[in-house]
């Protein structure tokens, strides 16, 4: 049996090519180099090979020569975008002592291959030891305009520190939080997190493994300009243009995703207790020998803080900024024995232990990014009590904003007015047609003063059931405004046939909430609003809506709001049905008008 070295001794690694896509245009905007075997190769896949490689000890030999045949293969090819190749850190670092990088750098210039178009996407970069090492090594790289990715972010080991420390241009988003992205609101949630912080750091972020049309649709309105996965091309031995033909059609698409809204109450926890990190301070009398003693016994300290006798913060020293200079010529001779003051920032962000989550957003969001790699000091009265990491700040955040309440009602766990408004923002503002339609019960009163809220709780989930079951979830949006009424905001072209479809299954299936009696006579005797004794029919189904089409003028999702309840209030004046009203030009107002349940 033969051995990783014997292989790359006599060459047959052949480099395939899988496209990175625009979410916006459907070009191929860059492309991975992925390394496969030859045939008969006792290595079928890449993780066989290179755990193979590892058992050798070999593993940064067969990295680099992955990259280079990468690149010899696409110089040969010469298509247009840029070159994605993987490296590990380890790897880097180890090219950048071995010269090897150099070879690397040399052989695009004189093969003419612009360094820009090269961009080192970094594996196993939760493995980093020597981050002053890889920052050495990014700065060269970057000398020669190569680019640097993030590879996997947030797959469980990767650190938000790295991202602030090495900014990368690009950062791959793990393919967790887009598999079944429809289906998991949560993960939509934290899609969003991580777009604010690209933001901050100034990173274009890559989904990776969009592998369902439902999933590249939200993907694609998130914002996110590229992405990666087998619906928008497989690897192969040839660059690609463009994007598959079914990704096509969806990145064409003109209706907006619906974005999976979260389906239970979320229960608001304290914020900073949670990111709270009981590291031990040091005095201002320790010197910087004595401090970098604690950081090699305590490998968990991101920092540490600097409080006086009465435990009230001094300053701060972050680990990664403290040990790249105690590593510089001469340091430990002339302040080894110095203040640890020298090496600490005199003015670091201090949270009390009960600020709220809105605080932790507002220490992310600032301009000083020092506060996501160092951390911020935790007080309480004023007196130290631990730190908090930036990487913990973040989760925290992500959490908050994954359960805190989306306004859903309780009853059926449909979104309420502040989602429903958000999504007609989102169709106007894209431009979009859609109608609004706003569904309502009829004679529903007298039923739920007979039988008592449990039964008339009911009939409000039936009418939710026949409502969602003939909306399609990835075009329409179905909320609850609360009570009886119900909002469905279309983009389906056969809204109309959905809408009688809805009011028809309703109307059979309501009936069988009544008792015998009150069903045989086709209706019940209670008490109108007025408290006059009448004879009511059964509860049915009425809907009002309107259309919103391009050409429509600058509206507000109040006057959407407005106009779907007209038309609501018309089709109950007419007995029921569906009734579709023209949209009328909005009048000035002094104040927006949400939706409201009448």
């Amino acid at each position: 049996m033969g051995t990783v070295k014997a292989l790359l001794a006599r060459g047959g690694l052949h480099p395939h090519f899988q496209p990175i896509a625009d979410l916006a245009e459907g070009h191929s905007a860059a492309h991975e180099a992925l390394i496969r075997t030859p045939a008969g190769c006792p290595w079928r896949s890449p993780d066989e090979l290179f755990a193979a490689a590892r058992e050798e000890d070999c593993v940064v030999a067969l990295e680099i020569e992955c990259v280079r045949l990468a690149l010899r293969a696409w110089m040969g090819l010469r298509p247009a975008g840029r070159l994605f190749v993987n490296l590990s850190a380890q790897a880097l670092v180890t090219a950048l002592a071995q010269a090897d990088l150099n070879l690397l750098l040399t052989l695009t210039e004189e093969a003419h291959l612009s360094a820009s178009g090269v961009v080192i996407e970094l594996t196993e970069h939760e493995r980093v030891r020597d981050i002053a090492a890889l920052e050495a090594a990014v700065a060269r790289l970057r000398r020669h305009k190569v680019q640097i990715a993030l590879d996997d972010f947030g797959d469980g080991r990767s650190s938000l520190r790295l991202w602030s420390e090495l900014k990368p241009e690009f950062v791959k988003i793990d393919r967790y939080f887009v598999h079944q992205l429809p289906q998991h609101p949560e993960k939509l949630q934290t899609l969003r997190a991580l777009i604010q912080i690209a933001q901050v750091f100034g990173s274009t972020l890559i989904a990776e493994g969009i592998e369902t049309e439902d999933e590249l649709h939200l993907v694609r309105d998130l914002g996110i300009r590229l992405g990666q996965g087998w619906l928008l091309g497989r690897p192969a031995p040839t660059p690609v243009s463009r994007a598959q033909a079914a990704a096509l059609a969806v990145i064409e698409r003109k209706d907006l995703a619906v974005f999976p809204e979260r389906r239970r109450a979320a229960h608001r926890r304290a914020a900073v207790p949670q990111v709270l990190r009981e590291i031990p301070p040091v005095t201002p009398a320790q010197s910087n020998d004595e401090l970098l003693q604690r950081f090699s016994t305590d490998e968990t300290a991101h920092a540490i803080a600097i409080v006086d006798e009465a435990q009230r913060p001094l300053g701060l020293v972050s680990r990664t900024r403290f040990v790249t200079q105690y590593a510089k010529p001469y340091f430990k001779e002339l302040y080894g024995r110095q203040s640890c003051t020298l090496s600490a920032n005199l003015s670091p962000r201090l949270l009390d232990l009960t600020a709220d989550i809105d605080t932790l957003t507002a220490v992310l969001t600032s301009e000083d990014q020092r506060y996501l790699s160092e951390g911020v000091i935790i007080v309480e009265h004023g007196r130290y009590r631990g730190l908090g990491a930036g990487e913990d700040l973040v989760r925290a955040v992500t959490e908050a904003r994954i359960e805190a309440a989306r306004h859903a009602n309780p009853l059926t766990l449909l979104p309420g007015n502040i989602p429903i408004t958000q999504h007609i923002e989102r169709l106007l503002e894209a431009g979009r047609e859609f109608v609004a339609c706003y569904f309502d019960l009829n004679q529903f009163k007298p039923f739920n003063d007979l039988y008592g809220y449990w039964r008339g709780d009911e009939m409000i989930l039936l009418a939710a059931r026949a409502i969602t079951h003939h909306a399609d979830p990835r075009r329409d949006f179905v909320g609850h405004v609360g009570g009886d009424d119900f909002v469905v905001l279309f983009q389906s072209d056969d809204w109309e046939a959905r809408s009688q479809q809805a009011l028809a299954h309703f109307n059979a299936a309501a009936v069988g909430l009544y008792d015998e009696a009150e069903r045989l006579a086709g209706g019940v005797m209670a008490e109108d609003r007025h408290g006059n004794l009448r004879f009511h029919p059964l509860t049915t189904l009425s809907v009002g809506a309107v259309k919103i089409t391009e050409a429509a003028p600058n509206l507000r999702p109040e006057d959407v709001a407005n106009a779907a309840a007209r038309a609501k209030r018309q089709a109950k004046a007419l007995g029921g049905g569906l009734h579709v009203d023209t949209l009328r030009p909005p009048h000035p107002s002094p104040s927006g008008q949400a939706l409201s349940a009448n």
